[in-house]
């Protein structure tokens, strides 16, 4: 084959797509296609023998999907938020289809007219796509970040299944009250997915991933009982206070505490930062000098600049142990245990380390953080962090609730 006659047969696909994009496959001739790839018809025949067998090769030889799905999988090596992972792909698929709407309502509405090996060609192209993304599930269930009772060639299909759905409905009718918008059926399609396939043991280990917990009930701690915690752990030196600054100024578990290093910090004049590495997951933090409405020190002098200019090793590990070796999760652990002893919660419980991490997003929130930057910050999805919103809507009617109660009628 010359390189003319595949010049020509790219450019007669090319055409063809290009015209079933925007007027559908039937108002398409074989003339109109001819005329824009600049060939004789006569040529368009005998390189495919009529519009349907144009219209096979566009089926076969377009790599959008492929692409699409290859980028997917690519995901997967290091691990992502499966979350984002998977909302994306959901959103590059829909924006590739809204791009040639008229094709989409034509194949859906004209396919019964088409020869059986055109049919056969669609169907490859879908089982192709259906192929790239399950792929990427069950390598992310092999790493151990997605539990689930269903095989990943039928979570692929159910999630393929949907997003061409949503296509078809939003390509073929108007006026319809199924969404509020695109982004409203992408949320809740991913969550619905993802929480449906998966187990509770599996949202504790993407939960652990992104530094959280699972939990159904926030119990975020008081304000008086923090500042206690806080002082508690001044005392004992400030190694401790730094520690205990972290897990009530920027939110981190312990674990995420454990695997920082003294490189990780970012601060001057305008802020605090920093960096959260965990295998498949780096954002970056706050650390906030303002706690539950008492000041700790500032951007550039406050417990954790204090201890880290103290040091006088070199080991790379933002906290040591008393032996000057990393600290550990359960030694953390053990220091909260010291700081906390004697304390009680509002229920009548010893506090939780977990439970700083639940206080300072309850804050960030009744802060005026929006979902979409808790979500950023976290690494958390929406429904991980609703539980978190409904508790601060509850304080924010309790606190207007008391202010009331102080005015003069």
């Amino acid at each position: 084959m010359s390189s003319q006659l595949i010049s020509t047969r790219q450019r007669l696909i090319q055409a063809a797509l290009e015209l079933f994009s925007a007027q559908g496959v039937s108002a398409t001739t074989t003339r109109q296609i001819a005329e824009k790839a600049e060939v004789n018809e006569v040529t368009l025949f005998r390189n495919f023998g009529n519009k349907h067998g144009l219209l096979l090769a566009v089926l076969e030889e377009s790599a959008a999907f492929k692409d699409l799905g290859e980028s997917l999988v690519r995901r997967a090596t290091p691990p992502s938020n499966v979350y984002q992972a998977l909302k994306d792909y959901a959103s590059d698929t829909l924006h590739t289809l809204e791009r040639v709407p008229e094709f989409v309502r034509s194949v859906v509405g004209e396919a019964d007219q088409f020869p059986a090996e055109n049919r056969r060609a669609l169907g490859r192209g879908v089982t192709e796509a259906n192929r790239y993304v399950a792929q990427y599930l069950a390598t992310v269930i092999q790493q151990g970040h997605l539990n689930t009772y269903l095989p990943a060639e039928k979570l692929a299909s159910l999630l393929n299944g949907m997003i061409l759905g949503y296509a078809v409905i939003e390509f073929t009718s108007e006026f319809h009250e199924l969404w509020e918008d695109r982004d409203d059926f992408l949320e809740n399609l991913v969550e619905l997915f993802l929480h449906g396939a998966m187990s509770s043991s599996a949202e504790s280990a993407i939960n652990s991933l992104q530094g959280g917990f699972t939990t159904t009930e926030v119990a975020d701690l008081p304000a008086s009982l923090v500042h206690e915690i806080l002082q508690q752990a001044r005392k004992l030196g400030i190694r401790d206070y730094a520690l205990a600054y972290l897990l009530f100024g920027a939110g981190l578990s312990a674990t995420e505490i454990i695997s920082l290093e003294r490189s990780h910090q970012i601060y001057d004049t305008q802020g605090h930062f920093l960096q959260i590495t965990i295998p498949g997951f780096v954002r970056q933090v706050p650390v906030n000098q303002w706690i539950l409405g008492k000041r700790y020190g500032s951007f550039t002098n406050n417990p954790l600049i204090k201890w880290l200019k103290s040091r006088k090793d070199t080991q790379t590990a933002m906290f040591l142990n008393e032996t000057g070796k990393p600290l550990s999760e359960s030694e953390l652990e053990t220091r909260w245990q010291v700081w906390s002893e004697g304390l009680l919660t509002p229920q009548g419980q010893t506090p939780a380390i977990a439970q700083a991490q639940q206080t300072w997003r309850v804050e960030m929130l009744m802060r005026g953080i929006s979902l979409e930057n808790l979500i950023i910050l976290t690494g958390c999805d929406r429904a991980q962090l609703q539980p978190y919103v409904r508790r601060a809507k509850e304080k924010a009617a309790l606190e207007q609730a008391t202010r009331l109660d102080h005015k003069p009628g």
